[in-house]
């Protein structure tokens, strides 16, 4: 069954139904305690001669404004030379980071928040007065005995891709009984396989997605333990709920759009709704140790990158960066995207953090504030 679907365009930030408040702060005390948003760094700035850094990237709808930069030479106007290069998972990009392969990664907070966690031990709740403190004092690096592998403390450079309506969903076969949220009960939902995160039969949400997903569910009236989730390797969870080894699956952009054109999927859930409304998805990562050698040369990929982040809200830009990283002209031009914000917002990130040691994804609670790169 071929289903072609309409364009969504509410989802879209032009569409006027996300508006973006773009108000500065007077300071860093003034973005914790009011929760206003931080502008770039000030005028574009040019990086040091001869700057080279490598993005890693798991190629994917938020980090379209990568491409976006590279084809309107806004990386290389800013001083810089950028090689993006793709990895199949968080895992892989992280490791990418912890060798010198990449100096920079595109990736989904669940997974880098993760990360974090495993690389510093638990700190109180910062003061106004911490926003202020050097990134060099703002991680504790954690106590290696005990730990398994060696985690990376990371700081937050940019804020990448935020949710909208429609952008994460739980998605049935046209023929099956669900119909409400409520009708997913004691029913299995495929979801990606996990990142970073560990999952375990019946134990805590593993993925960003699955963190938003109880949220909602939890608000309709189910625990998060009355679902069962089933990891598996994403390329499969179309194929999996097509045969009906699942019940539905949990999917984001683009595998919304090919389980609607392909097999006529409906959604019966939107996981980025209630409280995940809005929720931020991807950032931009890099290790702590490398950010403190690197600043200049990071604050210049950070104002060319936020230009593109504005380029990106626009149909054009966006739909030819989709089609040069790998999409088809059809699915660009249709699938549903979120927002590319051009600030960080530190209470929205909190959010993700908040949500994910609310459910048990995380070791202890993450202060975000203390990850971004001043």
């Amino acid at each position: 069954m071929n289903v072609v679907p309409v364009r969504r365009w509410p989802a879209r930030p032009w569409s006027g139904g996300r508006a973006r408040i773009a108000a500065g702060c007077a300071g860093a005390a003034a973005v914790l305690l009011a929760g206003c948003q931080m502008p770039g760094f000030g005028a574009s700035g040019q990086a040091p001669a001869g700057s080279s850094i490598t993005v890693a990237t798991v190629p994917g709808v938020g980090d379209a404004p990568l491409y976006v930069a590279q084809q309107q030479g806004l990386f290389r106007q800013a001083g810089l030379t950028v090689h993006i290069r793709s990895y199949p998972t968080a895992k892989a990009e992280v490791a990418a980071l912890r060798s010198g392969a990449a100096n920079v990664a595109a990736g989904d907070y669940a997974s880098f928040f993760y990360e974090q966690a495993q690389a510093t031990t638990p700190v109180s709740a910062a003061s106004p007065g911490d926003a202020a403190t050097p990134q060099a004092q703002a991680t504790t690096p954690a106590s290696s005995a005990g730990k398994t592998g060696a985690a990376t403390p990371m700081v937050v450079l940019a804020d990448g891709y935020d949710a909208g309506a429609d952008i994460m969903d739980v998605l049935v076969a046209p023929d099956s009984p669900i119909t409400t949220p409520q009708d997913l009960r004691f029913k299995t939902i495929g979801t990606a396989e996990p990142q970073l995160m560990p999952a375990t039969l019946g134990g805590p949400p593993y993925s960003l997605e699955t963190v938003a997903a109880s949220s909602v569910l939890e608000n309709d009236g189910i625990q998060p333990s009355q679902v069962i989730w089933k990891p598996m390797p994403a390329d499969s969870l179309i194929g999996a709920l097509r045969h009906h080894a699942v019940d539905a699956i949990l999917v984001t952009e683009p595998q919304i759009y090919q389980a609607e054109s392909q097999i006529g999927a409906r959604s019966v859930l939107d996981a980025c709704s209630g409280a995940t409304v809005n929720l931020p998805l991807e950032g931009y990562f890099a290790p702590a140790a490398y950010a403190n050698q690197h600043r200049d040369t990071l604050t210049a990929f950070h104002d060319a990158l936020m230009r593109a982040q504005s380029s990106a809200n626009q149909p054009a830009p966006l739909n030819s960066a989709l089609t040069h990283a790998g999409m088809s002209r059809q699915a660009a031009s249709l699938v549903t995207v979120g927002v590319y914000p051009t600030s960080l917002k530190v209470a929205s990130l909190q959010r993700v953090a908040d949500l994910m040691s609310f459910y048990g994804a995380l070791p202890h609670p993450l202060n975000v504030s203390r990850m971004v790169f001043r």
